[in-house]
């Protein structure tokens, strides 16, 4: 059948896409997981043929989906009575679908970041907004591997990577702190929210958990079900 979205899938530096089912997933570099792809997420997959056929209509369906579950989990199951943290959370499983904003921070030479021990690196290296948009990265980066899969986080700690001796939740809720103690001229996330994420990262982590749960619970867990339809 299907692989759902973040399948995770043996690392294999001599394939860079697999394809299952007319969907192109993109391999990360140096971690055991699968995505889709940036032009899967946009309507035309890398392997050169299209995934949809209305892409208008596929964003408005992942949108619908996401806020639907997002919500419920959240007002429904958890009493979180927190509008704007609930849509930040609902617009950051959309933003995820493309694999460009997953690993959007670059270092100094054009190269993609897929460990959080390189983008605090990084992070450090900036100044004002830009050092700002990095530690937010690294939070929206750990709160959505450790809340929707924890076993790709487990699972790269076990590989020996640099990650492998960073905590997510810690570093996660750090990152968020620091964000909002930039100062900027222009928020894209409210001082207020981000201070909210690290207040409550593991509420979010477990809020995200109970997303995790109800997506695989719908369409036998077939999450491409959703991208293609």
């Amino acid at each position: 059948g299907a692989m759902p979205f973040g399948a995770v899938l043996p690392y294999q530096p001599s394939a860079t896409f697999a394809v299952e089912d007319g969907l192109c997933f993109a391999l990360a570099p140096s971690s055991p997981i699968a995505i889709f792809c940036s032009r899967c997420a946009t309507g035309s997959c890398c392997m050169g043929r299209s995934t949809v056929s209305n892409d208008d209509y596929r964003i408005s369906a992942a949108r619908r989906f996401f806020v639907g579950i997002t919500e419920d989990a959240f007002y429904s199951r958890l009493g979180v009575a927190d509008p704007q943290l609930v849509d930040y959370i609902s617009n950051l499983l959309i933003r995820f679908m493309r694999s460009d904003d997953i690993f959007s921070v670059r270092g100094p030479t054009g190269r993609r970041l897929d460990q959080v021990a390189d983008m605090l690196a990084e992070a450090e290296a900036r100044r004002g907004e830009a050092r700002r948009k990095v530690h937010r990265h690294i939070g929206d980066f750990t709160l959505f591997w450790t809340g929707v899969y924890p076993e790709v986080v487990e699972r790269m700690r076990r590989t020996g990577a640099k990650d492998s001796l960073i905590d997510y939740g810690t570093q996660g809720k750090r990152a968020y702190y620091i964000a909002s103690t930039i100062p900027v001229q222009k928020e894209v996330a409210p001082t207020s929210l981000l201070k909210r994420l690290s207040h409550e990262f593991e509420l979010c982590v477990y809020g995200l958990g109970e997303v995790r749960r109800q997506w695989d619970s719908r369409e036998g867990g077939d999450f491409s079900a959703l991208v293609i339809n």
